[in-house]
């Protein structure tokens, strides 16, 4: 077959398909012209999944009525300045759009018009669009003083076979909301509208620029559980800033469809940002639980790479290790300064697990007082607590070192206090004063304004695990040599990755080195993993270092076996402890970074307010 030369309407039908591959897609196009014109309001409407109709309408600083004919060409932008040596800033991009493609490619697949009004031109102009044929520019009117107004009609319809691949109406409509709350959480400055099929699905005012407003915004479409359970982001390296909101680890989601990342403005996709979330978090949540995030980096524009795929959903940064450093360091710090702090829907969570009227509290109390009941404020009345086993006191004791023990309550005429002594309440600690072991594996705690239920397991065993972290970072991970260092074969590429850790991976115990073009020696692997398989490691390691330029199964391996041990080692469900035991496991959680959940991210312990409590049997 001999080469032909394109008709120009069929290059440009192709080169839609990688710009506008559904409804979603146009409207991202057309709201970052949008911002890109300085908006700071926009409207979007959209009918039958944006295939009937879409609208985009904005009060940015519009077009010419000389510009509009450009505007529809292939490759005409205003947003790529020229250079001075006579090329073009392709490499240093600010603003949203710069390809010049968006407007000819949707007008080659449907039915175009664009009205607009030039910030300080009294006539506003349209030019209309229809697969691809262009119509003269001519006068229309337009009811703001200046801005935009384009609408998209017949989506698809030069393209019939492309239609048979969209998704139901109701999919598409989804995906251009969410494309809408990304762009929102992107510009938290500029207000947004969203209508589907005439019913209004989004209203978002325009917020003051800055961490509140954009909290607020992030609160707005996350949801106000976001704003209760988020750790503000702020932190600085070589030019490389990293802003925004983390959710407590207790605040995670079953998949990663809540994590928004973006550079300079730009809602991405990136596997280098998703593996940095992923290893942050990596010690506080099971692998098949997610983290709630909304990262934003800012760079210079020249130390990104935008132009790497038409939709521009990816980038390519010049120096990937020290982005990938900064979001994990910044989040690690973020979760190191919340503390004990839990998520505050796990009381939530709880209230809806009672139900009123059902005698819910009274089966499990019965009839008869308990054999182990407290009476007031004077503490426990009944006999004794049966102490700890040898085993469990000393791991207690190792996991609370220089803890004075703390009794229940003390009434002041109880109290052999030297006068003017101060008193401290232990109901005004965070995690206040125990009062109750129930099924002698929760401790029961009163706040000043509240109760405290606590997972005596799960709160020990990450204290005993913050602990055994600690001992690890300060001399390092203890090694093993093999007795016959062990061959591992792998792909040239897999090895070269591999190898070019091994200082990286010799500190977490793992001793490798090249051995030929496509194997690594291993000598010398992590005490605590005992017998592993170390083929299967070295593997994993390789699969994680081409996925997110980590060795997180190494570490995650560590980090199991850290939480194995911990849990054998902690004080475990079933026994009895003393007051002054409860009370010095309470104190030690509020002094341990992270002991608001355990080793898999579920809570330790869940606070209840009186107010609801006090629902609970119709009080208030």
């Amino acid at each position: 077959m001999p080469i032909r030369r394109l008709p120009p309407e069929t290059v440009n039908r192709i080169a839609a398909g990688e710009v506008v591959e559904r409804p979603a897609a146009a409207v991202k196009e057309l709201v970052e012209n949008a911002i890109d014109a300085g908006a700071t309001r926009i409207e979007v409407q959209a009918d039958q999944g944006g295939l009937s109709r879409i609208l985009v309408v904005d009060d940015g600083c519009g077009l010419a009525a000389g510009e509009l004919a450009l505007a529809v060409e292939r490759h005409a932008t205003s947003k790529l300045p020229p250079e001075d040596d006579g090329g073009w800033a392709l490499l240093n991009v600010s603003t949203m759009g710069f390809r010049g493609e968006a407007l000819p490619s949707i007008g080659s697949v449907s039915r175009l018009a664009i009205t607009s009004r030039a910030r300080g031109e009294a006539d506003a102009h349209l030019i209309a669009v229809d697969a691809g044929a262009t119509a003269p520019v001519a006068p229309a009117g337009f009811p703001g003083p200046h801005g935009a107004r384009v609408e998209v009609r017949d989506l698809f319809f030069a393209t019939p076979a492309r239609l048979k691949f969209m998704k139901s109406e109701r999919a598409e409509a989804l995906a251009i909301a969410e494309e809408l709350k990304r762009q929102a959480m992107a510009h938290e400055a500029v207000g947004f509208s969203l209508d589907l099929d005439g019913r209004s699905v989004l209203r978002l005012q325009p917020e003051h620029p800055g961490p509140e407003g954009r909290l607020r915004r992030l609160a707005a479409v996350l949801g106000r559980d976001f704003h209760e359970n988020a750790l503000e982001i702020d932190q600085q390296r070589e030019g490389v800033r990293l802003s925004g909101f983390a959710g407590l680890p207790t605040y995670s989601r079953g998949n990663a469809a809540h994590q928004y990342l973006f550079v300079n403005g730009r809602p991405v996709k990136d596997r280098l940002l998703t593996g940095a979330l992923r290893a942050a978090y990596a010690d506080f949540l099971a692998r098949d639980r997610h983290p709630v995030a909304a990262l934003y980096v800012e760079l210079e524009a020249g130390l990104v790479d935008v132009n790497v795929h038409p939709a521009k959903a990816e980038v390519r940064f010049r120096d990937p290790a020290l982005v990938r450093g900064l979001i994990i360091g910044a989040l690690r710090h973020a979760l190191a300064g919340a503390g004990h702090r839990a998520a505050t829907t796990t009381a939530g969570q709880a209230l809806a697990g009672f139900t009123a009227g059902q005698g819910s509290w009274g089966g499990a109390l019965g009839s008869s007082p308990s054999a182990y009941a407290w009476s007031g404020s004077r503490g426990y009345s009944g006999p004794s607590p049966l102490a700890l086993s040898a085993t469990a006191a000393q791991s207690l004791a190792m996991a609370l070192p220089g803890l004075q023990e703390v009794s229940a309550r003390v009434e002041p005429d109880d109290a052999d206090a030297r006068p003017g002594a101060a008193i401290i309440d232990p109901l005004d600690y965070p995690l206040g004063a125990a009062r109750a072991q129930l099924h002698e594996t929760y401790i029961i705690s009163q706040t000043r304004d509240g109760l405290v239920i606590v997972d005596q397991h799960a709160a020990h065993e990450r204290l005993v695990y913050e602990r055994m972290k600690a001992e690890a970072e300060g001399g390092g991970v203890a090694r093993q040599a093999l007795l016959l260092p062990e061959v591992v074969e792998l792909d040239p590429a897999e090895a070269e990755r591999v190898a070019g850790r091994a200082d990286e991976l010799a500190a977490l115990g793992l001793v490798v080195e090249p051995f030929g073009p496509g194997a690594v020696l291993v000598r010398e692997t992590p005490a605590a993993l005992g017998e592993t398989d170390v083929q299967g490691l070295v593997r994993d390691i390789a699969d994680d270092l081409a996925e997110s330029g980590a060795a997180l199964a190494l570490s995650e391996r560590l980090a199991e076996v850290a939480g194995t041990m911990a849990c054998h080692g902690s004080v475990r469900a079933g026994r009895r402890l003393s007051a002054a035991e409860m009370n010095a496991l309470l104190r030690q959680m509020e002094a341990t970074p992270h002991s608001g959940q355990c080793n898999h991210g579920r809570p330790t312990y869940v606070e209840l307010k009186l107010a609801d409590v006090e629902r609970l049997f119709g009080r208030r």
